[in-house]
């Protein structure tokens, strides 16, 4: 059940449905409660673009409120808001980097072995000897992806897990960082991280074969870090998913 109303709520409506597809960054589709049907599609023309088309059922039964026309100008209005709340929140500082590795083994398998506690500790040494998170990947929970520093002190990220659509994707919001016993969220510092992004997509090839799509968002003095080690850390967890098939 969702709501729309009027800043001043002067005027407003409830409306529910049921989502009938969700394809993570490319399209939703809905059933309205009414039983028409929605559609929006996101399509990447661009490192930083993106278009998104949004198809939907005007009502046309006798008690409607509003014409197609209205009904298809407060639709558009709405996307344009949403234009202009994405634009102002996207975040200039950070760069979008990319990586993908074919793994012979089953979407279940590699996803389990990914976010696994004692597997996902051997696949990321190449970031950190002694990494490791604290937390779980439920959607919604907060999870600290830890280290050990060169002067032997625990770093690390302070996390958020965005959505978690099992064997699907996954995606994380990282807050700020830690250091020793202290998290900080708020600053400079804080702010050299605050709102990146950094997503996993498990892509099914057929029952034996997994495409594994990485993106993350990375401030400029971290990018050739994260270049030069993802690859490397993909190469682990395949040769762990690889081996325990």
């Amino acid at each position: 059940m969702s709501r729309m109303e009027a800043k001043d709520g002067s005027s407003g409506f409830d409306f529910s449905g049921t989502y009938t597809q969700v394809v993570p960054q490319s399209k939703l589709e809905y059933v309205l409660g009414d039983g028409r049907k929605v559609k929006v599609v996101f399509h990447e023309e661009g490192e930083n673009q993106t278009s998104v088309r949004e198809e939907f059922e005007a009502d046309t039964s006798a008690g409607g409120n509003c014409t197609v026309e209205m009904q298809q100008s407060g639709w558009q209005s709405i996307l344009d808001n949403f234009k202009r709340y994405a634009e102002k929140f996207h975040n200039k500082k950070f760069e979008l980097l990319k990586f993908n590795i074919s793994i012979a083994a089953p979407v279940d398998h590699v996803y389990k072995l990914m976010l696994n506690e004692k597997s996902y500790n051997e696949w990321t040494k190449p970031f950190n000897s002694g990494s490791k998170f604290e937390g779980i990947w439920s959607k919604g929970s907060m999870i600290r992806f830890i280290g050990c520093g060169e002067d032997g002190k625990r770093g690390g990220m302070v996390s958020r897990i965005w959505e978690n659509l099992p064997s699907k994707f996954v995606s994380i919001e990282h807050l700020g960082l830690i250091e020793g016993e202290n998290e900080i969220l708020e600053g400079e510092k804080a702010d050299g991280w605050k709102g990146a992004l950094e997503a996993y997509k498990f892509i099914a090839v057929n029952d034996r074969q997994t495409t594994l799509e990485v993106c993350m968002e990375s401030n400029a003095d971290f990018k050739k870090y994260f270049a030069d080690t993802w690859p490397k850390a993909l190469n682990v967890l395949k040769q762990i998913c690889e081996k325990h098939v």
